[in-house]
């Protein structure tokens, strides 16, 4: 019995279609030319400031600059306030965004937008905002004066306050964004078990989304430790009282601008920390 194929033939099904190449993003493939250029000078536009601040630095005098009382004061002032806004930030923040997440009513988006308007509105804009509404002739502030003698304004109470304003929107939105990548079906399964919604939240909710939580937390603290358009506006400028190190920089920038240099220096340092303890969130590839 002959054979039906003939020797060197293919036996299963022909396989001769084109290869598609995959193209990985470390292909060493040409950088077009119209992208480098400008990328190349956005980047230097965002460096090249901040290498001047460190050449400029008068790093010889430094420490001595460093350790006057005044600096140290508009530093305590400003860990303490931002840490101050940033609970205040928690507290309040962690709830509304749970509620803007989890739950669905009437004008929801409007609330999401008005949520979100700090971001966007001049610091110096929302001072004055707060000014009319917490000040001694304010809508609530003249309330506050006259039942229970409570002022706000150019005190350290006013200083929390002004920066847990334009704080607490970057903890919101962020908690926001991880309670809706959470999977809502280990709530259910908890308030199925008898487990009340609060509960849920407390021993279900909070464990996933704490990463959020800390994530959102760290960038509302960063930006209450540099607010300055709605601190000076509504809580003034007085060394030891409600001098921040963002004020103290300002004016030191008048008078002294080698003090100036030395406390951006310090506001830098900050900031690069910042950034290092937030590296596995906004540094990392996928």
């Amino acid at each position: 019995m002959t054979s039906l194929h003939k020797p060197g033939a293919a036996t299963g099904p022909r396989t001769d279609r084109p290869r598609r190449r995959r193209v990985g993003t470390g292909g060493r493939r040409g950088v077009p030319l119209p992208l480098l250029l400008p990328g190349l000078l956005a980047l230097a536009f965002l460096l090249l400031p901040l290498v001047a601040l460190l050449i400029r630095a008068p790093w010889r005098s430094l420490p001595g600059r460093l350790s006057s009382t005044e600096v140290w004061q508009a530093l305590q002032l400003s860990l303490v306030s931002a840490t101050a806004a940033t609970a205040v930030s928690l507290v309040l923040g962690v709830p509304l965004a749970w509620l803007l997440a989890r739950t669905d009513f009437p004008g929801r988006g409007l609330v999401r937008a008005l949520v979100t308007l700090p971001l966007v509105l001049p610091p110096v804009v929302g001072g004055v905002a707060l000014l009319l509404a917490l000040g001694r002739n304010g809508v609530i502030g003249k309330w506050l004066d006259a039942w229970f003698g409570i002022t706000l304004p150019f005190t350290t109470a006013g200083v929390v306050i002004a920066e847990a304003f334009v704080a607490m929107p970057f903890l919101v939105i962020s908690v926001e964004g991880t309670l809706r990548a959470a999977d809502p079906r280990f709530e259910e399964a908890a308030t199925t078990l008898g487990a009340s919604r609060f509960t849920a939240f407390r021993r279900v909710t909070l464990p996933l989304i704490a990463p959020g939580i800390a994530a959102g937390a760290v960038l509302a603290w960063a930006r209450a430790l540099g607010e300055f358009g709605a601190t000076i506006t509504f809580a003034g400028n007085f060394p030891g009282r409600t001098q921040t190190m963002p004020l103290a920089v300002y004016l030191a920038l008048q008078n002294d601008p080698d003090a100036a240099v030395s406390l951006s220096l310090v506001l830098l340092t900050v900031s690069i920390a910042v950034l290092a303890g937030l590296r596995d969130r906004w540094m990392t590839t996928s």
